[in-house]
């Protein structure tokens, strides 16, 4: 789950990035205060708090599975998000690229590689 002073913001940018269902809202009617997106087997929550501010985690590193890597990854900067670098290859059977999001949540876009 990921909190923050803006929701809708956050929404906007994870179901444009990675075309995520949104599966729950709570309340139902006016501005939500929880959102569930469902990313496959998963479900990403997102709740609003407006005393939260925006910045580096540092102790946090979501990782998200993605189907392909470099196509996600054109769409970071004009959905708000950050890609400072290209994907790479790991050594362990992943291609991965690091971003943040519009609140400055670094996240991991990973696709498993043929060879794993």
């Amino acid at each position: 789950m990921i909190v923050t002073a803006d929701l809708p913001r956050l929404l906007a940018f994870y179901t444009g990035l990675l075309g995520a269902a949104e599966v729950m809202r709570y309340p139902e009617d006016g501005p939500a205060s929880y959102v569930g997106l469902q990313l496959g087997d998963s479900e990403l929550g997102l709740s609003a708090d407006d005393s939260v501010v925006p910045g580096t985690p540092g102790r946090m590193l979501l990782s998200i599975e993605v189907d392909d890597v470099d196509a996600t990854l054109t769409r970071v900067d004009e959905l708000g998000g950050s890609a400072p670098g290209p994907a790479n290859d790991m050594p362990w059977g992943q291609r991965v690229a690091h971003i943040t999001d519009p609140d400055g949540t670094v996240v991991n876009l990973t696709t498993t590689t043929a060879g794993s």
